[in-house]
């Protein structure tokens, strides 16, 4: 009886964490994965990719935080060089035509109170995976005033080395460290 008690408190606690999620699509025109490197030590070199998918889904009340999903178009890559953009979708780079896609996937959602403050999660990029937390640097819900509906808003940060994903193109000659940025939107769904 005991077990089947404590088997009932879990089942209800899960119940009660998940009446308290909510699920956010990501708005893909307001979400910007961008991304700064070494151009042989001279400049940076930044770039974006303008085509992104995907879904959040916060959850306070549970452990993990919720959940965040996102998938970016390989071949949306944009430096504002046609050229660059060219030799980033290929093999050498980004490889888009057998890699099409680059996924982020949280393992926890860290709040503050009310404020998200980091994601844990896998990077697959090339069809390698590695773990890589997200800082969240500003974050915000509020009911969005021409939609009407709750949008939630993020900018997020992280460090990577793009080699331990195979991306190794010019190195040493261009340091293999990327900084990682990324605005996001996300839309309430009904």
């Amino acid at each position: 009886m005991k077990k089947l008690s404590l088997l009932l408190v879990a089942i209800l606690a899960m119940g009660v964490s998940s009446a308290f999620a909510q699920t956010y699509n990501i708005d893909p025109g307001h979400t910007y994965p961008s991304f700064e490197a070494d151009h042989l030590g001279l400049s940076f070199w930044r770039g974006k990719f303008t085509k992104t998918s995907g879904k959040v889904v916060l959850d306070k009340a549970a452990a993990n935080g919720g959940t965040l999903e996102i998938t970016i178009d390989a071949n949306s890559i944009d430096f504002g060089h046609a050229k660059m953009n060219e030799n980033a979708r290929g093999k050498d780079m980004f490889n888009a035509e057998k890699f099409p896609t680059i996924t982020y996937k949280s393992s926890a959602l860290k709040f503050e109170g009310d404020k998200l403050v980091a994601v844990e999660g896998d990077m697959t990029l090339l069809g390698v995976t590695k773990a890589m937390p997200l800082k969240i640097n500003h974050f915000k819900c509020m009911m969005h005033p021409m939609l009407k509906r709750e949008v939630c808003g993020a900018d997020a940060s992280a460090r990577f080395d793009r080699s331990d994903y195979g991306l190794s193109y010019g190195v040493p000659r261009f340091a293999p460290e990327v900084k990682l940025q990324i605005q996001v939107e996300a839309v309430r769904a009904d």
